[in-house]
């Protein structure tokens, strides 16, 4: 089951503002949805955001975690490391993202595993990309990648709402 609030009465780390997160904190606080992973291009006149059913070539499909997270840089030297100042300036995440909900004050849903203490909640919720995957973005030419634009990634999945 998930983490309660301690015989001190102290309420679990994901409702503390996320400035007062340690590192660890932090990084346990994501659902592992993937939605990031996937590639989003940039309207060139508007500056519009699209989400592509594409994913990073490091996102592993299945988990929906990247398969090499601790060197991903080495890989994919554009990966964001998702800070607090970054989360302020970035636009593509998903309404979903536990980061994003917290920055607005909001609390983390029930299928966050945070909450249900089971890691598959996520996918079980249709949150995550499993199964929505189309190509990695190795399979794809960048002419084609409009092709696989997709609405999915910037909406809450209807089972997951609460």
């Amino acid at each position: 089951m998930a983490e309660k609030k301690g015989e001190s009465g102290a309420a679990p780390f994901w409702e503390k503002p996320l400035s007062e997160l340690t590192r660890s904190e932090w990084e346990k606080l994501c659902d592992g949805c993937g939605r990031c992973c996937l590639v989003k291009l940039e309207d060139e006149d508007t500056g519009a955001i699209h989400h592509t059913s594409i994913a990073c070539k490091m996102l592993d499909h299945e988990s929906c975690l990247c398969s090499d997270y601790r060197n991903r840089r080495a890989h994919v030297p554009d990966c964001i490391r998702l800070t607090l100042t970054k989360l302020q300036e970035i636009a593509w995440l998903p309404p979903t993202c536990a980061y994003v909900l917290r920055n607005d004050g909001k609390p983390l849903p029930p299928w966050h595993p945070l909450i249900s203490g089971d890691p598959e909640s996520v996918h079980r919720a249709g949150v995550s990309v499993r199964g929505k995957v189309e190509a990695s973005e190795e399979e794809v030419e960048d002419e084609d990648t409009p092709d696989f634009i997709r609405i999915w990634p910037k909406r809450w999945p209807k089972k997951a709402r609460f």
